[in-house]
């Protein structure tokens, strides 16, 4: 984490154990109740359901994470926030109890993020699906059914392993929202490792976040104003905040009759979301009968989760430090201490073919994926025997100019001099970036081992943002999913199937 961020960010890693053993309030009884009566409706697995019981304790702690219901878990990196939290959970867990909770982000209404998945087989294919998700809707609200059997299509065009694939499609099917599809999927696979998924939109546990919402209602500008002070800070530290809210922005939004998911607005003592106004007897009186309509923005969406969990640790991805960092002051607002924020392990899967074109020109997985095209020549310049003879070529021509500047002793005559060996340089280094362009384009081995590495490690960015675990599941089966288990939950790694 750099410097500057820390000062904003006031507890990480290193601070977990004190913090585990900080007082945490929280409503566990009515928590650890109404994660049992989630979960048991979703069919959890037992150790998912034991871990639930055990929040009931009343020191317990909770290690959370969570991300946006994407399409078969969205990208890999989903899988990768849980199993730090697994991780971390287990590593501290004694004889008090310390919870992985995976917070399922149902109230988010964006629907573009969630609604395509690409995968990748093993003749390269690329399969891609992207389904037509209502505009504007919490995930929590679409239902699934509508778009099942386009999934259950696409897994079996894809192929891969048919029992990985049927307890996919079994976790698929039934009268399912959207989220809730998402959170069997992760109860499927990581359920029996002991994570337990919370959706703030389940009938069972959104109750528990009306003290918080109210008191949000009664001074509804004070944690924009709170974040608003943070991200001047930031800026004055030479930081660019992610978070900035907007004259008469609140942190709260309103789900309509119609079900699109609005902003509200606080002005003149009233609330409005673009459509109507309500006053604040009005929001109390939709709190009370339908608490999931009422939800938070980014910027309280963490603070409302520690309200009701006794987060101790919060993992999270490497675009979310920024905002996370600008919460301070609505913590303070809510009486709560932040708890220490983790980044999340960093990892890339290594199918054999693709681990053995990385040895072959000695490239590093994650070096390939930051920087494709200069890794890949870097190791190429290193084997192409054009490329090293004109290297070679190129130390006897500066040898060459220095015997030259001997003889040339006029201080008017260095400058030219000078000039002509640059001269060459540049254009010795020209040609050779043209001939390991021309080897990476062309219609060759060299040129379709590049674009293969390329597709499976930065199809479109980095390969855990792009490609589902799930994707690895179905090609590999377990083992995948075993070696991940076995992986810190912090770092970055690279995680082999050869």
């Amino acid at each position: 984490m750099a410097d500057p961020l820390r000062q904003f960010l006031p507890y990480g890693l290193e601070d977990l154990p004190a913090l585990l053993h900080t007082p945490r309030a929280a409503p566990r009884e009515a928590l650890s109740a109404g994660l049992v009566a989630y979960l048991k409706r979703l069919g959890a697995p037992s150790a998912s359901l034991e871990a639930a019981k055990r929040l009931a304790h009343p020191n317990s702690r909770a290690i959370v994470s969570g991300q946006q219901a994407g399409l078969l878990t969205g990208p890999a990196y989903t899988f990768y926030k849980a199993h730090a939290a697994i991780k971390l959970a287990r590593t501290h867990s004694t004889d008090t109890p310390v919870v992985p909770i995976f917070w399922v982000a149902s109230q988010d209404h964006d629907t573009d993020e969630i609604r395509s998945v690409e995968l990748l087989d093993f003749e390269e294919r690329v399969h891609r699906l992207t389904l037509e998700l209502p505009a504007a809707h919490p995930a929590g609200r679409i239902p699934f059914s509508p778009y099942f059997s386009q999934v259950c299509e696409l897994l079996r065009r894809f192929g891969g392993y048919s029992e990985v694939r049927e307890r996919i499609c079994k976790a698929l099917v039934g009268p399912w929202s959207y989220s809730e599809v998402f959170a069997r999927l992760l109860l499927e696979f990581l359920g029996p490792l002991g994570l337990v998924v919370f959706d703030p939109m389940a009938p069972e546990l959104a109750p528990l976040f009306a003290p918080a919402l109210e008191r949000e209602i009664a001074n509804p500008l004070a944690s924009s104003e709170a974040i608003n002070r943070t991200a001047l800070a930031m800026k004055q530290a030479g930081l660019e905040p992610a978070l900035g809210r907007g004259e008469g922005a609140t942190n709260l939004f309103l789900e309509g009759p119609d079900g699109v998911r609005r902003l509200l607005r606080f002005r003149e003592g009233h609330f409005e979301d673009g459509e109507r106004q309500y006053t604040e007897a009005d929001l109390r009186a939709i709190l009370a009968h339908d608490p999931a309509r009422l939800t938070p923005a980014a910027g309280l969406r963490p603070v409302l989760q520690d309200t009701v969990l006794p987060t101790a640790g919060f993992v999270v991805g490497p675009g979310e430090l920024r905002y996370v960092a600008e919460l301070g002051g609505v913590y303070e607002l809510h009486g709560l201490k932040p708890p220490a924020v983790i980044r999340r392990m960093g990892v890339v899967v290594l199918e054999p073919p693709i681990e053995r074109i990385l040895q072959k020109y000695g490239l590093e997985a994650w070096a390939f994926q930051a920087d494709p095209e200069g890794a890949f020549k870097a190791a190429l310049a290193q084997q192409e025997a054009r490329v090293q003879a004109i290297r070679g070529h190129l130390a006897r021509i500066n040898a060459e100019f220095e015997q030259i500047q001997r003889l040339l002793s006029e201080p008017t005559l260095q400058r030219p001099r000078h000039r002509a060996q640059v001269r060459i340089q540049h254009e010795l280094k020209r040609l050779e970036r043209k001939i390991l362009d021309s080897a990476l384009r062309q219609d060759n081995t060299i040129g379709a081992q590049f674009a293969r590495l390329q597709r499976h490690l930065a199809p479109a960015g980095p390969q855990e943002r792009v490609y589902p675990f799930l994707m690895y599941l179905l090609k590999h089966g377990e083992v995948v999913l075993d070696r991940l288990t076995k992986l810190p939950a912090t770092g970055q790694h690279t995680l082999h199937l050869s």
